[in-house]
C-alpha cells in the first residue's frame, strides 16, 4: 500500500486544500473547478479518514462565501446540495482504493488508475447530477430519459476537467518522486 509520511501528508493536504481553494471559488475565470480531482487525490494521498471531512468542510465554506457576494449566482445550492457528501465520498473512495493498487509507475499501477478514475468520476456524476436533477426543484420533466440527455450533454466535460488535473497531478507525482527521491510506504 502506497504510504507517505505524515510531514508529506501535511504537505500534500495543504497544496490540495489551496488548489480545491483557487480554483472553486474562482479566483481566475481561467481554472475549472478541481474538486473532483482534489478528492481522488485526497483519498489517495491522506491516510486519515477525517481528511474527508475536513475538505468537505471547505467545500461547503467556498461555496456559503461565494454564492454570499453579489453577483454570484447560488442557482447550485439546493435541497439537492447534501448529495454532494456521498458524490465527493465517491471520488475519495476512488481514491483510497488506487492506494492500494499503486505499486510504482507502471502500466498495471496506470490501468489501475484510469478504472478507479473512470468508477469514481461515473458514480460522482451519477450522484450529483441525478440528485440535482431529481431534487433541486429546477427540472420541470424529471424522467430517466431527460436524466440520461444530461449526462451525456455535461458528463464528457466533467470526466475532460477531472482527468486533465489528474494527469498534471500525476506527473508532479513522477517529477517530485524523481526529483526528491521521497521515500513511500509500499
Amino acid at each position: 500500500m502506497f504510504a507517505l509520511s505524515t510531514k508529506n501528508q501535511w504537505l500534500a493536504g495543504g497544496i490540495l486544500l489551496l488548489v480545491m481553494l483557487v480554483t472553486r471559488a474562482h479566483v481566475s475565470d481561467h481554472l475549472l473547478d478541481a474538486s473532483w480531482a482534489v478528492f481522488f487525490l485526497a483519498g489517495f494521498y491522506l491516510r486519515n479518514l477525517l481528511a474527508f471531512g475536513v475538505f468537505m468542510a471547505m467545500a461547503v465554506a467556498i461555496d456559503y462565501v461565494a454564492t454570499s457576494q453579489p453577483g454570484v449566482s447560488n442557482f447550485c445550492v439546493s435541497q439537492a446540495y447534501i448529495a454532494l457528501i456521498p458524490a465527493y465520498g465517491a471520488m475519495f473512495a476512488a481514491g483510497r482504493w488506487f492506494t492500494g493498487q499503486y505499486h510504482g509507475e507502471n502500466w498495471v499501477s496506470l490501468s489501475k488508475l484510469m478504472l478507479a478514475v473512470l468508477v469514481g468520476f461515473a458514480l460522482t456524476e451519477i450522484i450529483s447530477n441525478g440528485s440535482f436533477y431529481a431534487f433541486s426543484g429546477t427540472s420541470t420533466d424529471i424522467s430517466v430519459n431527460g436524466f440520461v440527455a444530461q449526462l451525456v450533454k455535461y458528463a464528457p466535460h466533467g470526466l475532460y476537467v477531472t482527468s486533465m488535473y489528474l494527469t498534471v497531478a500525476a506527473l508532479l507525482h513522477i517529477a517530485v518522486k524523481q526529483v526528491t527521491g521521497v521515500k513511500t510506504t509500499v
